[in-house]
């Protein structure tokens, strides 16, 4: 029966009826959780539906059943640079490498990642290696597709010295540069900003504003008691911006002191009323004393200000986990992902995403006559017309990837309700 809707999956696919190849995969899968080959296929249906995201959760089915699963990291790799996660995909594909050595479309595809990473001369050593395999298999076409590759990368000749342009160097303001320094310290150089900050400083230890951007810096690497000296030495000299009071009571709530925090943190928000990471930052300052409502709530009003800021999201989700209102956070942490998704800030997506894995792996699972109940309830409600209840169901899948179906069915239920009402 499972290899049944498995074949009748893969005829579909062949015939581009991908949601109900989707639909048979699902069926072989509910019968056989452990088929490695429907997650792989119902994840090439995804992809080629447009569906990346939840291409890239059943791949991840795929490895964790099979971890040397070399096609399964290719076409996660090719998923991921879909999404322009280029540092995700090159894993992957550098895995699928591993794993299949001599795969043409493999190293096709890390050197298509790391010419977009901007590596020129690794990205023409795998065109070579890759058209050198494709020319083994008498692959014309993609040996000259390759070749046609390595040609657009080859150096140009150099400019001679008539020819050169020169550029003065532009002068950049003081809050630029104090912009640079944070942002390279976000980017992880945390010592090479201190040390800039540091140099600063000795030059003109009346520099307020150097203090407060060492004092930000000093944060990101969790040393706190320093950073707070730093953020009292500005306000000593009179730099009394909402940043240092915002940053010096996160501080401060990280050493444990919460109300000094808190005060702090009040004290920006009269300054800024209407920033949303004021509101991030006292909200966490609440869920630290275990004041989840107030944390909500300060978190909400951040969203009220910006309803892009993932973060807030994220951070709500926490506190509803710490509630056990598990369905507000499953919502929270899918918008949070999506966001990220959408900056392409990978590395805050996948955090995202664990936490979601977390919480759907304590949810218990439903059973199959609830799940049955929902489908009939949702059907009554459609007037029986099941491809409805399916582009409804489809919309869900698309916005809020890997949950479990009945998930779908009870949240596209609510919605109906809440319009009827």
């Amino acid at each position: 029966m499972t290899s049944e809707f498995y074949n009748r999956g893969l005829e579909q696919a062949k015939q581009k009826d991908y949601g109900g190849a989707i639909e048979a995969f699902n069926q072989a899968i509910q019968l056989d959780p452990y088929f490695s080959k429907a997650y792989m296929e119902r994840g090439l249906a995804y992809y080629n539906s447009g569906t990346i995201l939840q291409a890239v959760f059943d791949y991840t089915e795929a490895i964790k059943l099979d971890a040397e699963n070399a096609k399964a990291y290719y076409f996660r790799a090719l998923a991921k640079l879909t999404l322009k996660n280029l540092p995700g995909a090159l894993e992957d594909v550098e895995k699928a490498i591993q794993f299949k050595f001599n795969d043409a479309a493999a190293y096709d595809l890390r050197g298509i990642v790391q010419r977009k990473q901007g590596n020129i001369q690794d990205a023409i050593a795998n065109f070579k290696k890759a058209a050198e395999l494709y020319l083994e298999q008498k692959d014309q076409e993609n040996t000259r597709l390759c070749l046609e590759k390595i040609k657009q990368l080859q150096p140009k000749a150099e400019p001679t010295p008539n020819q050169a342009i020169t550029k003065s160097t532009p002068i950049i303001s003081t809050q630029d540069y104090f912009t640079q320094l944070l942002e390279k310290a976000e980017k992880g150089d945390t010592k090479a900003a201190i040390s800039d900050l540091n140099w600063i400083l000795k030059a003109d230890n009346q520099d307020a504003q150097a203090y407060c951007c060492r004092g930000v810096v000093y944060c990101k690497m969790g040393n706190y008691r320093d950073a707070i000296a730093d953020f009292n030495q500005a306000i000593e000299l009179n730099f009394k911006d909402a940043i240092v009071y915002r940053n010096r009571g996160k501080a401060r709530s990280q050493i444990g002191d919460h109300q000094g925090g808190l005060a702090d943190i009040n004290q920006a928000l009269k300054i800024q009323p209407q920033e949303s990471l004021v509101y991030i930052a006292r909200g966490n300052v609440y869920q630290a004393m275990g004041n989840y409502l107030a944390a909500i709530q300060d978190y909400s009003q951040a969203i009220q200000i910006n309803s892009d800021h993932p973060l807030a999201y994220y951070n709500r989700g926490i506190a509803y986990t710490c509630l056990e209102e598990m369905p507000n956070a499953v919502e929270d942490y899918q918008k949070a992902a999506s966001i990220y998704c959408q900056q392409e800030d990978w590395d805050n997506y996948q955090q995202v995403l664990n936490s979601l894995q977390k919480i759907q792996s304590s949810i218990p699972a439903t059973n199959k006559a609830t799940y049955n109940l929902l489908r009939q309830r949702l059907l009554r409600m459609v007037g029986g017309h099941w491809e409805i209840a399916q582009r409804l169901i489809q919309q869900k899948k698309d916005f809020y990837p890997g949950m479990a179906e009945e998930w779908y069915l009870q949240t596209v239920i609510d919605d109906l309700e809440r319009d009827r009402r």
